[in-house]
């Protein structure tokens, strides 16, 4: 049996976190803290050697991507992008204010907020409400998403082998719903930028090691 690490790193702020607008296949350019943020977490992750790099296709997880690297002293990777760790596509909802959305797709369940919604009924039916107040129904549901993320370990598994570490920049619900999922969150607190999660996978399970880490990683 194969057991490898993925250091799994939430990208740095971007215009949109700024202005706080849903971004999920939608895309915008880091911010110069965002730049920041990547390069913070490149000197957490310093000393450990990568065997291999990944992100999102999106360009603000291929940028902050890239600028990791050198900053762990992993300069001679090139990041492979993996649309299967794309965040939660928000269909209908793409660039809307962040409140205002979460507030028409949690206000019919009695939960005004993302939290309120993950406190209530978890980060999986975020995304069947999100699917269901979506008027053209694009929205990914819970289901969906996990097809689409399943697909990405499995490459992952199929790829990496004992020892292997591997860096891969992914989104904020992105990471959550995985630890959520493989961690038993109860939190409603998500990742924030730059932030480091590590999770430990094998051919048969995944296990967090830590969540959401801007300090020390141990």
């Amino acid at each position: 049996m194969s057991t490898f690490s993925v250091y799994m790193i939430r990208h740095g702020q971007t215009y949109f976190n700024k202005y706080r607008r849903m971004q999920g296949w939608c895309d915008s350019p880091l911010t110069a803290v965002g730049e920041a943020d990547a390069k913070k977490a490149g000197q957490l992750l310093a000393g450990i050697h990568f065997d291999a790099a990944y992100a999102s296709d999106m360009s603000r997880a291929m940028t902050t991507a890239n600028l990791i690297l050198p900053s762990s002293g992993n300069a001679s990777l090139a990041v492979t992008p993996m649309p299967a760790f794309r965040e939660a596509f928000y269909g209908y909802f793409e660039g809307d204010d962040t409140s205002q959305t979460w507030y028409m797709i949690g206000a019919p369940h009695q939960a005004p907020t993302l939290s309120a919604i993950i406190e209530k009924y978890g980060i999986e039916k975020a995304k069947d409400f999100a699917k269901a107040a979506d008027p053209f129904h694009q929205a990914e549901d819970n289901a969906e998403f996990w097809t689409r993320v399943n697909g990405g370990i499995a490459r992952l598994r199929a790829t990496h082998h004992d020892g292997d570490q591997v860096l891969l920049v992914s989104h904020g619900n992105t990471i959550f719903s995985m630890a959520a999922k493989y961690g038993h969150l109860t939190s409603p607190d998500r990742p924030q930028n730059g932030s480091v999660t590590k999770f430990t996978i094998s051919d048969d399970t995944i296990h967090v090691d830590y969540f959401g880490k801007k300090d020390q990683l141990n």
